[in-house]
């Protein structure tokens, strides 16, 4: 690690969670930031080289995550079994999916304690999501001059190992 790279990490993830709140205060669209991007943030600067740092992975890991979460709000409301049982449901997606982000994890407790409705999809979940996708993209290449590099990370080896259909003998 450079002696100065946790400074300029650190004003990249406050550069891209201000636009953020710029968007949120200065727009009459709507809200562009829900408290799991602060996560998102970090992984996509500290961990960016991370399979849960890929685009796809930050997109539909937040928008899958937070359908289910409204879903379980809507129907079933809040309680002890809906929180865990939302937030289980909504790993086992991802991984099924293979867009494991585990920031998003925390979108169905936002969409349960929040009480949101289905308007939080656009506004700030895919709106959020594309902001810090474009802006970390951005910054990662031109401000810190890193490039894109094609690894595979245990994280991937966990995913492509993750087999449901694969019978064990016991």
């Amino acid at each position: 690690m450079k002696k100065f790279e946790p400074i300029s990490i650190g004003l990249s993830v406050a550069s891209v969670i201000c636009m953020l709140s710029v968007l949120t205060f200065n727009s009459s669209i709507g809200v562009w930031i829900m408290f799991s991007f602060g996560s998102t943030a970090l992984i996509l600067f500290v961990f960016h080289e991370s399979e849960f740092a890929k685009a796809k992975n930050v997109f539909f890991g937040h928008l899958i995550s937070i359908i289910i979460g409204i879903l379980f709000n809507q129907y079933m409301g809040i309680s002890t079994i809906s929180l865990g049982l939302s937030v289980g449901l909504s790993v086992t997606a991802m991984m099924y999916l293979r867009v494991v982000h585990p920031p998003a994890a925390a979108n169905p407790l936002i969409a349960l304690f929040a009480d949101v409705s289905y308007d939080f999809i656009l506004f700030p979940v895919v709106s959020g999501s594309i902001v810090l996708i474009v802006m970390s993209s951005f910054i990662n290449r031109t401000i810190l001059g890193r490039k894109p590099k094609k690894t595979k990370t245990n994280s991937t080896r966990v995913l492509k190992n993750f087999n449901p259909k694969r019978k064990t003998n016991r």
